[in-house]
């Protein structure tokens, strides 16, 4: 009998070892759901040599800055060789560290670095299109019969040598290009220096296929897959209706999101991450909330894909900067809970973005008029880091950064931006009308030099910077608000810090309240073991609620008083409820 009960005993302990090892595994494999992420504009983060470029060493010396932060995978912006003509956007070589960023040395100590303070590198792979100056392009104008001469979308031109439809870029201006070596025009979505590859020939797959597997090798923790749903191209590529006055109609309509292109992806999963424990998030523009539950989940094609419906809620015409639309605080509140929903459907994750390198900065963009900055940045904060899903801090987003508004267009360095300005003018617009668009929307905005302190230029270079450092420096920077108890910075800190201890705003559900409410978005985070209610004022006016939600709460964290059943404008609240 005594026999028996040890043994009893000893399987039961094994069981129970096992149970936990796998639940572990488990946990392991999502890591990614239960960390924060940060998007680095790598020319934009730390320059450490004094030419004004930030570079892998500069990333390198302010890891603990995103530590603090508590960030567990940091994405960056496109740092392969490039000859930068849409800022890295343009990939030369796949395989190699662009020499204004560092060295391949330099991408292993940042990868080894980071995992030291349980940080993963996240790279970029921009796979629609390469660089003109790739060798596969290379190869590719080369003539007709070539190794790679089907390896990018090329076609005959029309009778009277015209390109062969009327798709219009979405940087502008036709979506071909005539190149003289081979008799053909080439298609590309966004710059002529930027052709785009040809997805429906095996061979390309195996090559992007082979350069994913190469940074897995190199341990990095996951990839954002830049502009995906633009990969599969019509079978059919003929005129579309007209949306301009040039006679061109935008190609995001005639080729976004074609059908086919999850077969794509799913033989890309297939081949580079099953197992892993990296993570995958798609760029999906065009992707609705409805379709979510094909892309994402277990029998999706990623982890996480970005969809745009919130970060586009303003425009009717996303190549017309100079119109936008009204929107109300619940028809914002309705994206976010219909992207939600889908999700939840298939077990899928949803990653939470207010800001990234080519969009405005969220104060400007979601908030009213004249908010405080610092009190509507908490705010802000406050939906970022308590919302299911992981949240993607933008660079610069947790000191308060906000649009610049340059006076002239001249000022502005991003290609894209000068494209919306100069179609706004030839569309009819005043130089002043189409100015003010670019002020709301310009990227440029999202990528001035990170402000580390005082001193000049921020702490961002010893030289002159690529892009001018914003003006506000010498008060909104890391030094400073790290000092500062009040600050922005300090608030994400503890926001970070709150959503380690409390798991229910980690894999808790999400239950909106008080939908039709115009000041208020709010909502539960409930798991099995705790229930939350955060509440968050987008109005500049006090606003009340019914405080019955919170019965028996108490509160965890709060930007003002705390007192139930009104918010002060722009507070943030978030209560945990007692049982």
């Amino acid at each position: 009998m005594k026999r028996k009960c040890i043994l009893a005993i000893v399987l039961a302990a094994i069981l129970f070892v096992c149970a936990a090892a796998g639940e572990a595994a488990q946990d392991q494999s999502e890591w990614w759901k239960r960390t924060i992420a940060y998007e680095i504009y790598v020319k934009s983060f730390k320059d450490s040599d004094g030419d004004g470029i930030g570079d892998l060493q500069g990333i390198i010396s302010e890891l603990d800055h995103l530590q603090s932060l508590g960030v567990g995978a940091v994405w960056l912006t496109p740092c392969y060789v490039s000859p930068q003509a849409d800022n890295g956007y343009d990939i030369a070589d796949y395989y190699n560290i662009d020499p204004a960023y560092g060295t391949m040395a330099d991408m292993e100590t940042l990868i080894a670095e980071a995992g030291k303070r349980d940080i993963r590198i996240v790279m970029d792979l921009v796979f629609n299109h390469t660089s003109c100056e790739n060798e596969w392009f290379t190869e590719s104008r080369s003539g007709l019969d070539n190794g790679k001469s089907d390896w990018y979308i090329w076609a005959d031109p029309k009778e009277n040598g015209s390109a062969p439809n009327n798709w219009r870029s979405i940087f502008g201006g036709s979506a071909w290009e005539y190149d003289e070596t081979r008799g053909q025009y080439y298609l590309h979505t966004f710059l002529p220096e930027q052709p785009d590859l040809n997805w429906a020939n095996p061979e390309v797959r195996e090559a992007l296929i082979n350069v994913a597997r190469f940074w897995v090798e190199k341990g990095v923790g996951g990839f954002r897959l830049d502009a995906i749903t633009y990969i599969k191209k019509p079978a059919e590529m003929s005129d579309g209706e007209p949306d301009a006055s040039d006679g061109t109609v935008g190609i995001h309509a005639m080729t976004a999101n074609t059908a086919g292109i999850l077969d794509y992806l799913r033989e890309f999963k297939a081949a580079v991450q099953e197992g892993t424990d990296i993570f995958t998030v798609g760029e999906a523009n065009g992707v609705s909330a409805e379709e979510l539950p094909e892309w994402v989940g277990a029998e999706g094609v990623f982890d996480m894909v970005f969809e745009f419906s919130h970060v586009v809620i303003d425009l009717p015409d996303e190549m017309n900067w100079c119109e936008t639309r009204e929107w109300s605080l619940p028809d914002f509140k309705a994206l976010f809970a219909a992207s939600q929903e889908a999700t939840k459907q298939v077990s899928g994750w949803y990653p939470i973005f207010l800001e990234n390198h080519d969009q405005p900065r969220s104060i400007n963009h979601f908030l009213p008029a004249g908010a405080d900055r610092v009190a509507g940045g908490k705010a802000l904060a406050a939906l970022l880091l308590t919302m299911r899903g992981t949240p993607f801090i933008m660079e610069g987003e947790e000191l308060g950064f906000v649009n610049v508004a340059w006076p002239s267009i001249e000022e502005y360095d991003d290609v894209s931006t000068r494209n919306h300005y100069w179609f706004a003018v030839g569309e009819g617009y005043s130089a002043e009308e189409a100015l003010a668009g670019v002020h709301r929307f310009a990227r440029d905005s999202s990528r001035t030099p990170m402000q580390w302190d005082n001193s000049e230029n921020a702490g961002f270079t010893t030289g002159t910077p690529w892009l001018p450092v914003y003006e506000d420096y010498g008060t909104y920077n890391a030094a400073a608000e790290r000092e500062n108890p009040d600050s922005i910075l300090n608030w994400y800190i503890s926001l970070a810090g709150l959503r380690r201890e409390h798991s229910e705003l980690i894999t808790g559900d999400y239950q909106e309240l008080f939908h039709e409410n115009e000041q208020i978005f709010a909502y539960i985070r409930e798991n099995e073991k705790a229930k939350a209610v955060v509440l968050i004022n987008f109005s500049l006016e006090p606003a009340a609620y019914d405080a019955a939600v919170l019965e028996g709460a108490e509160l965890l964290l709060g930007t003002g008083a705390g007192e139930k059943g009104i918010l002060a404008p722009l507070e943030a609240a978030i209560y945990e409820v007692k049982d």
